[in-house]
């Protein structure tokens, strides 16, 4: 096995990687690239949907998401689709985003399972907020850190529902319009990771809505600073997928990005997500 790193600050793929290993011995290994790099991808692994499902329980209990429907004969795995023929819409995961961190427990982490991809064209980005939170000017760091932020999930509810043309087309099956959506959750704005004690700055443009204690127009342009500077391209990582790849990362430490660049091609990924501690 060999693990080579992506870019400077994040991101390393690992080729050679048996799938038969044991968990016992494939996960202290996996983890540990996984905790340096943030984002890790088994390039040519084809993993089949059982293979996967063992492999995210090295990183924790296999978890499932509210809001979008999973596979029909499997409650534990979403298919992330998009056809051919859906063009000129918004894509699932379409902007800069940590996983459902509207939930009182968020996941922990993901894993995604490259099935059929594009020739050319969709890209995921990851963006290390370990960097984004070490590399703040005092200014935004003064105003996150000791502070929460509320987060809602937005595309589920009806106050902050994105327009009708930014939405993900019909191969992603979810709930639209749930009130109970809207219900805002407080997490800290900065994370303290239970094991390395790293910090990472942990809000996002899909689910934040706010600062506590300042009001949404107040939060806007505090966001709106923290977002361009989390979202460099300093310290971030484009991975272009080939089939059979299966990258996974770490929900709470990074912001990824799905790009929408590959109308008139299908594209299909499994996706499966584990759970942690709540954040801190």
């Amino acid at each position: 096995m060999r693990i080579a790193r992506l870019t400077g600050f994040m991101g390393a793929e690992i080729t050679g990687f048996d799938a038969r290993t044991p968990p016992d011995l494939a996960g202290p290994l996996l983890r540990d690239a996984l905790d340096r790099h943030l984002m890790i991808v088994l390039r040519g692994l084809h993993a089949d949907r059982a293979t996967q499902k063992r492999l995210s329980q090295v990183f924790g209990p296999l978890m499932r998401l509210p809001y979008v429907r999973p596979m029909d004969d499997d409650p534990d795995v979403i298919a992330v689709l998009k056809e051919a023929d859906e063009t000129g819409g918004g894509v699932f995961g379409g902007e800069w985003h940590s996983d459902f961190s509207f939930l009182e427990n968020p996941p922990a982490g993901s894993l995604l399972n490259a099935v059929e991809v594009p020739d050319v064209g969709g890209d995921t980005v990851w963006a290390n907020q370990v960097t984004a939170y070490a590399s703040l000017p005092g200014d935004l760091r003064a105003a996150v850190d000791g502070r929460r932020a509320v987060h809602t999930g937005a595309p589920y509810g009806q106050r902050h529902a994105p327009p009708e043309d930014t939405r993900a087309n019909a191969s992603i099956r979810m709930t639209r319009g749930d009130p109970r959506a809207d219900r805002e959750t407080l997490h800290p704005a900065v994370l303290t990771d239970p094991a390395s004690g790293q910090k990472a700055l942990f809000v996002n443009p899909i689910y934040t809505t706010r600062l506590e204690g300042l009001t949404e127009a107040e939060s806007a342009p505090i966001l709106a600073a923290l977002y361009r500077h989390a979202t460099r391209p300093d310290f971030s990582c484009r991975l272009r997928w080939c089939a059979g790849d299966l990258a996974i990362w770490d929900n709470r430490r990074t912001l990824h990005y799905a790009t929408n660049d590959y109308d008139g091609a299908r594209r299909l990924l499994y996706r499966t997500t584990f759970a942690g501690t709540p954040p801190a």
